[in-house]
């Protein structure tokens, strides 16, 4: 059975660590300055500075950049006459200052969907490192559209991710959109820029 593609950014699953995941979830600020549409399950960088209460300042990930963690919450705005629907805050619409809960956990296990594109992931690529693509996410259910960047799959130490297995799962399988378990290799939280893959 082929694998279906929807691509949903990085979804915590696990950890790494000795002790069970419990989601090590810090809140950011989003400004309005910042143009971009983001979503649950992007990852985000630091953008430098804060807020006006000193809530420090994320912006969505590029591939390549160091990764600070990945977005698992969007705060309800405030209550506005004008606005029909606030609580349903299901993503961060560009050009509006937002929080935003982060999981800066360098320990989490992630799924993720690879993009396919240049070839499949295989069997051997589990224990390389390889960038995201970012995509554009679904602004009715709010879920990112980031997939892990077959193409760039190898063994150098600074690529966002670390490729770890397959997910184990009935519906899943090596080819065609997979998914795949990963690490952030490239942590901004963390005391290097990542390790080589093998």
């Amino acid at each position: 059975m082929a694998n279906t593609d929807r691509p949903n950014g990085l979804i915590p699953v696990g950890s790494y660590a000795s002790s069970p995941h419990n989601g090590q979830v810090q809140r950011f600020f989003i400004p309005a300055s910042d143009s971009t549409n983001t979503f649950v399950g992007d990852a985000v960088k630091s953008a430098g500075g804060a807020d006006a209460d000193g809530v420090a300042t994320v912006a969505q990930a590029a591939a390549t950049n160091p990764i600070l963690g990945v977005i698992v919450g969007i705060e309800p705005l405030p209550f506005t006459s004008n606005t029909s629907d606030n609580l349903r805050n299901v993503y961060r619409a560009a050009s509006t200052a937002t929080y935003v809960l982060v999981n800066v956990d360098p320990m989490t296990e992630y799924e993720i969907q690879d993009d396919s594109v240049g070839g499949d992931l295989a069997a051997v690529n589990v224990g390389q490192n390889a960038d995201i693509v970012v995509g554009t996410g679904n602004t009715t259910t709010g879920k990112s559209a980031m997939e892990l960047d077959a193409s760039s799959a190898t063994t150098t130490a600074t690529l966002q991710l670390k490729i770890t297995g397959l997910v184990q799962r009935p519906d899943n399988a090596i080819g065609t959109n997979a998914r795949w378990s990963v690490k952030i290799n490239n942590h901004q939280l963390g005391s290097h820029t990542g390790t080589a893959g093998v």
